[in-house]
């Protein structure tokens, strides 16, 4: 098939990727690792062609787009095609997206953008027989009507819409067979075939990626887990004037029945919706990640444009519970300990509030300036009346904290594993504002839901204050010595 890339130029796509015999991604440990294997190789012929047209007089920066343009387009392709583990590495690089460069960017946004349709479904005969396996050989009688057509791709199964037997209209998430070990097998594969994606990040830490994918995508293989998640969202958020949670009405061990959800995607409200409808939509986004904890106990794991839904009465619909986590106790605590040494700008504050948390290892050492300068936008956004979220500040500011390069003075610190969930939360939930290009009151709402930080953080406002407002009258400005 033959594509153009970001930049007008014309490349040829991979070939399609050959699908099992059930219509569904392939399962088998060879296969996938075949698969995943084909494109560090590709890669490097596209290097080596490269020099080739280098020499024959081609510019080396358009040498260079060309190979990442067709790069993404081959990773994506076999990611949309493997589907399971792989599918939520996809995700998982979106993520980071906005820290690469804009020109770097470009190709993956738009591979990116056809991952979700590049996954082949699985054939009816087989989803019948997963039903069948679940729901018993009678389970046509729990339906009355049970669509086949133009299922929903899952990370790690696919939906499809029906009517229960009392007429309420449900979605029917129907896991992959053999999904479980098709994803035992990636994450093997995956650590085994780690370099390749320096093709898609170089100089990552790429080890640390996988670690996280490996955590992340096996919460997603227990429905019976996720329907716990959801019952318990259902039940805080129920006959809400702003969310919708859909309630779910049965749960076998692959396969989750809900109640359906009507609504435009989150997806055309990015691409094409107004100021106003952005903003508005952004803070109903940002008001539900921040009032998980508070009223369900859960944080919402899984932040992204596929998961939200803008009901006809306005209203925001969520689904897909499968990566949500307790709200880790002590976090909190945490939080008011580090808060007011960042927000004061106290280097040997900080240092010795982060070492007490247990967020950087004993005896490493630690330049606690350059880490409070490397969090001063995360703190600025805190107390901010409002944020102007967009790709670009998101690649300016965040990108320094998130850059996956072992170099980044962040990563030496460290952070306790039931921390990593609202950290992973934070970069996805601000990663998914900025695709809105969102006007959100940050300040308001964490005061809101967090109101112990906030009153932390307004005694060390007013501390300040108080300081400032002497050192005026002693001719000194707080922080900064003598002045002229």
């Amino acid at each position: 098939m033959v594509r153009r890339d970001t930049g007008g130029r014309i490349f040829q796509l991979p070939a399609r990727i050959p699908v099992s015999h059930t219509g569904g991604p392939p399962t088998g440990r060879v296969v996938r690792g075949a698969k995943m294997a084909a494109v560090p190789v590709a890669f490097a012929g596209r290097r080596v062609a490269g020099v080739g047209k280098r020499a024959l007089g081609r510019p080396a920066e358009e040498v260079r787009a060309e190979i990442r343009a067709r790069t993404a387009q081959h990773m994506f392709a076999v990611l949309g095609e493997l589907k399971g583990c792989i599918a939520k590495l996809g995700q998982v690089l979106a993520v980071y997206e906005f820290v690469l460069p804009e020109d770097v960017a470009a190709p993956y946004r738009e591979a990116l953008g056809r991952l979700q349709d590049s996954a082949p479904a699985m054939l009816p005969a087989t989803v019948h027989a997963v039903l069948a396996d679940h729901l018993g050989p009678r389970w046509r009688s729990l339906f009355r009507e049970f669509d086949d057509r133009r299922p929903a791709a899952a990370s790690v199964g696919q939906v499809h819409r029906a009517v229960w037997h009392d007429g309420r209209p449900v979605a029917v998430k129907v896991m992959y067979p053999g999904a479980r070990q098709a994803i035992h097998d990636d994450l093997v594969t995956l650590r085994r075939l780690s370099p390749l994606f320096g093709a898609l990040l170089p100089g990552a830490d790429v080890r640390s990626v996988i670690d996280a994918l490996s955590a992340y995508i096996r919460e997603e293989l227990d429905y019976a887990l996720e329907a716990d998640h959801q019952r318990a969202f259902a039940a805080a958020y129920a006959d809400d004037p702003e969310f919708v949670v859909p309630r779910v009405v049965a749960q076998y061990p692959d396969v989750l029945v809900s109640e359906w959800l009507e609504g435009v995607s989150l997806s055309r409200v990015i691409a094409g919706g107004a100021p106003l409808e952005r903003d508005r939509v952004g803070l109903l986004v940002l008001r539900f990640l921040f009032s998980g904890p508070a009223r369900a106990g859960l944080l919402y794991g899984d932040p992204h444009p596929g998961n939200f839904r803008i009901l006809p009465d306005g209203r925001l619909g969520v689904v897909d519970f499968g990566a949500c986590a307790p709200w880790p106790p002590g976090f909190l605590d945490m939080i008011t300990d580090i808060a007011p040494a960042l927000y004061s700008c106290d280097p040997e504050r900080l240092d010795a509030a982060i070492r007490r948390n247990g967020y950087v290892a004993a005896g490493q050492p630690l330049d606690a300036e350059i880490v409070a300068a490397r969090l001063a936008p995360v703190r600025d956004a805190v107390v901010a009346p409002t944020l102007d979220l967009h790709p670009g500040w998101l690649r300016t500011h965040l990108g320094v904290l998130t850059e996956l390069r072992v170099t980044n003075v962040v990563r030496q610190l460290t952070m306790p594993s039931p921390h990593t969930t609202v950290a992973r939360t934070a970069v996805a939930g601000l990663g998914l504002l900025g695709q809105l290009r969102t006007t959100v009151p940050v300040a308001k709402e964490f005061a809101r839901w967090f109101p112990e930080v906030a009153a932390v953080l307004e005694t060390v406002d007013m501390r300040r204050n108080d300081a400032g407002s002497e050192g005026i009258a002693t001719g000194r400005v707080a922080g900064r010595g003598n002045q002229p």
